[in-house]
């Protein structure tokens, strides 16, 4: 971690060597993946050049080019991975200077401050803290979905609040053990595959109402499990769904 000063600013570097690693590796991954797939896509216009019949849809230049640049969009590597779009044939390039400088930023976290008391360390953590407010407010516009509710009255202000409150500490729970449990899995999804398991009441004119519960399959008892959730049961259970 370093730091540098001009006049009342001070410019703080926090590297960590294993995020840059880890980044590093993604990126080169990803790079090779779309380095195959533009491969496949060459060799099947050549193929089609020299008269070569190949299953499936006839593949154009355009084509090509429009869906490998949506894949490289998609990965964010449109600086490393140019993709010449003004150009007849289907063509790409890796632009060395931005790789380089992404390898060079990997694993780095540039800080500007006025701050003059406090340790580099400590304004990292002071960043990390404010990094993590802010995308707690993104996941409850987003995958929470509570929307904009506008109040006046100060017991409504202060009931919302509490409610988003409650809702990111649950979220917060959750994810954190899925990810303790190697579940593989976000909160949205986990909750999304919950919701499948369903209590019902099934009442035929005056006989006594029966209860039934959806069935119950192994990637709901894992999810469950990490979520250290008792597996809902009934007495007379009847499988429904």
């Amino acid at each position: 971690m370093g730091e540098a000063a001009w006049n009342k600013l001070r410019l703080i570097i926090a590297h960590d060597p294993q995020v840059a690693l880890d980044a590093g590796a993604k990126r080169d991954k990803r790079i090779a993946e779309l380095k195959a797939l533009a491969r496949q896509w060459v060799g099947k216009l050549n193929d089609q050049d020299e008269g070569k019949k190949k299953s499936g849809r006839k593949l154009s230049d355009g084509g090509a080019r429009a869906k490998f640049y949506r894949e490289v969009c998609e990965a964010h590597l449109a600086r490393i991975v140019k993709v010449d779009l003004k150009s007849e044939l289907f063509t790409y390039d890796i632009d060395e200077r931005s790789l380089k400088h992404a390898k060079m930023m990997d694993g780095k976290l540039l800080l500007v401050t006025n701050v003059a008391d406090l340790q580099p360390a400590e304004v990292v953590q002071r960043y990390k803290s404010l990094a993590d407010i802010e995308r707690g407010f993104r996941v409850l516009k987003s995958e929470i979905e509570i929307g904009p509710i506008y109040h006046r009255l100060p017991d409504r202000i202060h009931a919302h609040a509490s409610i988003c409150f409650m809702t990111l500490i649950l979220y917060r729970v959750m994810r954190s053990r899925l990810k303790d449990s190697n579940a593989k899995m976000s909160p949205e999804r986990a909750l999304d595959k919950l919701r499948r398991i369903q209590h019902q009441v099934v009442k035929v004119n005056d006989l006594e109402p029966i209860a039934g519960l959806s069935s119950i399959n192994q990637e709901h008892t894992t999810i469950l499990q990490a979520l250290t959730i008792k597996k809902p049961t009934l007495p007379a259970q009847l499988t429904l769904l």
